[in-house]
C-alpha cells in the first residue's frame, strides 16, 4: 500500500499574480482559467482576459494515470486577448509536462505546472508551505508512467499511440473534434462536432472542415498543424494532427475566429477608406475645377468601398412648382452599369416617397440598410433601380443642408460597417469643404469681374470678353463694335441730390441698357456713370444704329426714384472693328474719342469714329479723361502758401492749393486741369476734398500746439452755387473738429457779383457759422467796392496783376493804394498776392497794407514742409 500510494502522482499548479502566490492540487476534469470571479481559477491581473484559458485532464495510455492539456480561449472556442505563452512559446494548446511555466498575457500573471509522484498523502497533508519547494524541486519518479508525459523530451514526437487514447475525453471537450481515416472518411465526431457542423458526415470530402485536409496532410511540413477554415460565413482555427499507424486524422476546432476575422477584414477596409479619403481629399483640393474633383474624389471612395454606385445629391427649388427637391449631381458606377442620372432629376419630396429622407438626413442623421428593411414605398421606388442596400448621409455646409452623399450595392444585400459610415461622414464633409470654397472662388471671382452697385461686367470682364472674341471675327472675316456711353450731366444730379440716390439711378440705367440690347450683346460698366457695349457680331451698319437708337431712346422717359422725377440723357461713341480699330485696345479708345464729339456736338447723341476725330485735341481729350479718376488714385495734393503780417513779418494763415501730379504727364498747372474739372462737373467733388483736407491739416496743427492761424480755401463758381454748400461746410467742420473762424472761404469778385441775391444768401449763412468770407482776384472783375459792399465780407485780395505793375506803372500804383483806403475805411482787411520783390513790399508797407503773399517769402509747400515752417516759429525775412 505504502509503494502504491507513493505512486500516485500528485497535479499542482502554483499561481503567481498581482495577489501573491498560492498552491493548487488539480483534481477536477476541467478547469476554466480567467479574471472572471466565476472561474475555477481566478488570475488578478488586467493583462488576462474574462476566460483566458482550459486545463482538461487527459488520461495517459496504458496507465490508470492523467495529464492535464491547457487550452488557450474559453468553452466557446474563443481566444484570449493577450494570449498564452508556455515556456516562452506562444501557443493555442499545451500538453503540459513537469515544471512547465505558463504565462497568461505577461509577467504579473503566471502559473508552473508540477507533477509529484515521490510524496504519500499523509506526508503531502502535513508538509508546511514553505516545505513544498523542497518537494517540487525533486525530480519525478523515473520508473512511473507519468515519466513519459511529465519529464521524456521526446514525448511530442512520440506521442502518436498517446494521441490514439484521448478519445476518452472528447465527449467532455466543448470544442468540436473530427476524426477520419486516411482516405478521409469520418470516422467519429464528438457531441461538439456533431452539434456545430449537423452535415458534416453527410456532406463528408466536399464539407468545408474536410475540404482540402488530405492534401495539407501530404504536404505538411510539422505535425500537428494549424490552418484556418470557413463554413458558413464563420472561420474557425483548425488544429490537425496525422497518426498514419492508427490510420487516424484527428482535428480539433481550437476556436472560433470569425470576430478576429471579421475585425481584420474591418482594419483593412478601415485602411482602404482611410486612404481613398486622404486621396480624394487631395483632388478635392488640388483640382481647379470643382466638378471634376468630385468625380476623381467619388471614383475613389467607390473603389475604394467596393459598391456599384456612389451618389451625390443636390436639394433644390423645382423649377416649376418652386417646391423641395432633389436631383442627382455626380454619379460614379462600377464598370458595365448604366447611368441613372436621368431618373433622379427634380424629384419633390413629398411627391417621390422620399419624405423620411429629407427629415432624416436633415436633422443631420443618417439612412442605413438594405433595401428590404426600409418601409414599402421606398422599396418599391428603390427596386426600380436594383438598389439592394443603401447608405446615405447628409451634405451639410454651416446651417444649410444642401444634399447628401449615397454608397450603394446592387448585386448584394449588404450591411454598413460603422468604418464605412464614418468615411461617408468625412467624405461629405471633404466634398462640403470643396464646396465652400468654390463658392467663395466663385464669388471672389464675380466680384472681380463685375460691378458691385449695378451687377454689370466690370472694365476687367469686358476687355476679356473683347479680347476672346476678336480673333474669331478676324479669322472669319466678320466685324463687331464697341460702344462708349456716357450720362449726360449724371455730375449734377448725383451732387445735388447726393450719393445714394445717384447710385440707385446707375442701377436703373444699367436695367435700361440690358433691355436694350440684343441677345449675345454685352453691357459693362466702365467707371462711374460710363458704360461700355460690345456688340459680338454684326453684319452691317444699319444693326449698330438701331442699338444706338434703342439706347437713347431708352432715356427718353423719366426715372423716378425716391419721388423724384429725374431726366437723364446719354452720349453714344462708337467705334468698329476695321484697319482703323483693329485691337481691342484701340476699339476702346476710339471708341472714347468718338465719344468726347458726342458731347460736343450737344450731347444726347450717337457718333462714329473717324479718321478726323483721332487728331482732336487728344492730349486734352486724354487729361480730362484722366481727371475723373486722379481722385481716387490719391493723384491730386494739397499745397500751403503762408499769409505774411508785414508789419511783424509773422505767419497770420494759410492758402490751400490743389496740385495734380499725373504719373506721366508728370505735375499739371492748375489753370489747365481746374476748367477741365469745372466744365466737366468734377470740380465738386475734388473741392469738397481740398476743402476737407485743409481743415483736418489745421486742425492737426493746432493739436500739435502750433499757433492758431486762418486756412484760407478758393471756392470755384459751380461750387459755390451748389444748393448744400452750407451744409457740406458744416459737415466738414464738426467731422474735422476745426472752429469756423479758422475757415475762411475765398471767391472771385466775378463769382460775387453775378447775383448779389444769391451771393448774399450764400455769405450771410456762412457769416451765421463763424466762417471768414474773403474776395479773391479783386480788380480783374468789374464791380466796384461800393457793390461789394453790400456783401458780408472780411478780406480783400489783391490780384496779382496789379503789384506785378506797381513799380512800373504809377496809375497802377494809384489804383492800388486807392483800393486798400477805401477797403480799410469799409473795416476790410487787404491781402496783396503775387509778391515777388522787396520794392513791391516796401510800397505795400508804405500805403498800410496789411498782408502780403508770394515767392518773396515762400512758395507754395507741401504739408510737410508748411509744418515744419509753422514749428521753426521765426519771424519770417524777405528772401532775397
Amino acid at each position: 500500500m505504502a509503494g502504491n500510494e507513493q505512486e500516485k502522482i500528485r497535479h499542482l499548479l502554483v499561481v503567481q499574480d498581482m495577489q501573491g502566490q498560492r498552491t493548487i492540487s488539480l483534481q477536477e476534469t476541467t478547469y476554466s482559467i480567467g479574471r472572471h470571479p466565476e472561474n475555477s481559477i481566478v488570475l488578478r491581473s488586467r493583462s488576462v482576459s474574462r476566460q483566458h484559458a482550459i486545463l482538461l485532464r487527459v488520461t495517459l495510455p496504458e496507465s490508470d494515470q492523467y495529464g492535464f492539456l491547457i487550452i488557450d480561449g474559453n468553452f466557446k472556442g474563443k481566444g484570449s486577448t493577450n494570449g498564452l505563452i508556455v515556456n516562452g512559446h506562444k501557443c493555442s494548446s499545451h500538453n503540459l509536462k513537469h515544471g512547465d511555466v505558463i504565462l497568461f498575457g505577461n509577467n504579473q500573471a503566471q502559473a508552473r505546472y508540477y507533477a509529484i509522484a515521490n510524496i504519500s498523502e499523509k506526508a503531502f497533508s502535513e508538509c508546511e508551505a514553505e516545505d513544498l519547494a523542497t518537494f517540487l524541486s525533486q525530480p519525478v519518479n523515473t520508473n512511473s508512467h507519468f515519466q513519459t508525459l511529465a519529464v521524456d523530451p521526446s514525448f511530442e514526437g512520440a506521442s502518436e499511440t498517446l494521441l490514439a487514447r484521448l478519445a476518452s475525453f472528447p465527449e467532455l471537450v466543448p470544442n468540436p473534434i473530427i476524426e477520419t481515416d486516411l482516405e478521409g472518411t469520418v470516422t467519429y465526431l464528438n457531441p461538439a462536432a456533431a452539434l456545430k457542423f449537423p452535415k458534416l458526415r453527410e456532406i463528408g470530402k466536399q464539407h468545408p472542415i474536410l475540404m482540402g485536409l488530405l492534401n495539407a496532410v501530404k504536404n505538411r511540413r510539422e505535425n500537428p498543424f494549424m490552418r484556418e477554415v470557413e463554413v458558413e460565413q464563420k472561420f474557425f482555427e483548425q488544429s490537425v494532427h496525422c497518426l498514419p499507424e492508427s490510420d487516424l486524422i484527428r482535428t480539433f476546432i481550437v476556436r472560433d475566429i470569425t470576430e478576429q476575422k471579421q475585425a481584420e477584414a474591418e482594419l483593412r477596409q478601415r485602411d482602404r477608406l482611410l486612404q481613398a479619403v486622404a486621396e480624394a481629399a487631395n483632388y478635392l483640393l488640388v483640382e481647379m475645377n470643382y466638378e471634376t474633383g468630385i468625380d476623381k474624389a467619388l471614383a475613389v471612395l467607390g473603389e475604394a468601398a467596393k459598391v456599384d454606385r456612389v451618389y451625390l445629391f443636390n436639394n433644390h427649388l423645382h423649377p416649376t412648382t418652386k417646391e423641395m427637391a432633389v436631383s442627382l449631381q455626380f454619379e460614379w458606377k462600377r464598370f458595365g452599369l448604366e447611368s441613372s442620372r436621368q431618373h433622379w432629376q427634380n424629384l419633390l419630396y413629398h411627391c417621390s416617397k422620399l419624405a423620411r429622407w429629407y427629415a432624416t438626413l436633415s436633422r443631420g442623421e443618417s439612412i442605413s440598410g438594405i433595401t428590404q428593411e426600409f418601409p414599402a414605398e421606398e422599396q418599391e421606388f428603390l427596386s426600380q433601380y436594383d438598389i439592394q442596400s443603401l447608405l446615405l448621409v447628409p451634405l451639410r455646409l454651416e446651417d444649410d443642408f444642401w444634399g447628401y452623399l449615397g454608397l450603394a450595392d446592387c448585386s448584394k444585400e449588404r450591411h454598413w460597417s460603422r468604418h464605412e459610415e464614418s468615411t461617408l461622414l468625412t467624405m461629405a464633409a471633404s466634398i462640403s469643404g470643396a464646396r465652400q470654397r468654390q463658392q467663395v472662388e466663385k464669388k471672389i471671382r464675380y466680384q472681380a469681374l463685375h460691378d458691385l452697385l449695378t451687377g454689370l461686367p466690370n472694365r476687367l470682364l469686358f476687355n476679356e470678353l473683347l479680347s476672346k472674341t476678336l480673333p474669331n471675327r478676324v479669322r472669319n472675316g466678320e466685324s463687331l463694335a464697341v460702344m462708349f456711353l456716357d450720362l449726360d450731366r449724371f455730375k449734377i444730379i448725383n451732387d445735388t441730390l447726393g450719393h445714394t440716390l445717384g447710385d440707385k439711378l446707375l442701377q436703373s440705367v444699367a436695367q435700361r441698357l440690358k433691355d436694350s440690347l440684343r441677345g449675345g450683346d454685352t453691357v459693362a460698366r466702365w467707371g462711374g456713370d460710363e458704360f461700355t457695349i460690345l456688340l459680338p457680331q454684326i453684319t452691317c451698319l444699319e444693326e449698330v444704329t438701331q442699338v444706338a437708337w434703342r439706347i437713347l431712346h431708352a432715356f427718353e422717359n423719366a426715372f423716378n426714384l425716391d419721388g423724384h422725377e429725374l431726366y437723364v440723357s446719354a452720349s453714344l461713341g462708337i467705334s468698329l472693328l476695321d484697319e482703323h480699330s483693329p485691337d481691342a485696345e484701340t476699339l476702346i479708345k476710339n471708341a472714347d474719342a468718338a465719344l468726347y464729339y458726342a458731347k460736343d456736338e450737344g450731347r444726347n447723341n450717337y457718333q462714329f469714329y473717324t479718321t478726323t476725330l483721332g487728331a482732336k485735341n487728344p492730349e486734352l481729350l486724354t487729361l480730362e479723361k484722366s481727371l475723373r479718376y486722379a481722385l481716387e488714385r490719391q493723384e491730386l495734393m494739397v499745397y500751403y502758401q503762408p499769409r505774411i503780417k508785414i508789419a511783424t513779418g509773422e505767419i497770420t494763415g494759410m492758402e490751400a492749393l490743389l496740385r495734380w501730379q499725373h504719373p506721366e504727364m508728370g505735375l499739371v498747372a492748375p489753370n489747365v486741369f481746374i476748367p477741365l474739372a469745372e466744365q466737366s462737373g468734377l470740380i465738386i467733388s475734388i473741392g469738397e476734398w481740398v476743402l476737407r483736407t485743409a481743415c483736418s491739416q489745421n486742425q492737426i496743427w493746432q493739436q500739435a500746439g502750433l499757433p492758431p492761424l486762418t486756412i484760407a480755401v478758393n471756392l470755384s463758381p459751380k461750387q459755390f452755387r451748389q444748393p448744400k454748400l452750407l451744409e457740406t461746410v458744416a459737415e466738414i467742420l464738426a467731422e474735422t473738429g476745426l472752429e469756423a473762424q479758422f475757415l475762411e472761404l475765398e471767391i472771385t469778385e466775378t463769382t460775387a457779383i453775378e447775383d448779389l441775391d444769391f451771393t448774399r444768401t450764400v455769405l450771410q449763412g456762412l457769416q451765421e457759422m463763424g466762417v471768414h468770407i474773403s474776395i479773391d482776384d479783386f480788380g480783374t472783375g468789374h464791380s466796384s467796392l461800393s457793390r461789394l459792399q453790400l456783401l458780408p465780407l472780411h478780406n480783400l485780395k489783391i490780384d496779382k496783376s496789379f503789384i506785378q505793375e506797381l513799380t512800373t506803372d504809377i496809375k497802377v500804383a494809384h489804383i492800388v493804394k486807392a483800393i486798400v483806403t477805401l477797403a480799410r475805411s469799409l473795416g476790410l482787411r487787404l491781402t496783396a498776392e503775387g509778391v515777388e520783390k522787396p520794392e513791391e513790399l516796401d510800397f505795400l508797407k508804405s500805403i498800410h497794407c496789411e498782408d502780403v503773399q508770394g515767392f518773396l517769402f515762400h512758395k507754395p509747400l507741401s504739408a510737410e514742409k508748411a509744418t515744419e515752417v509753422l514749428k521753426s516759429g521765426r519771424i519770417m525775412s524777405v528772401q532775397r
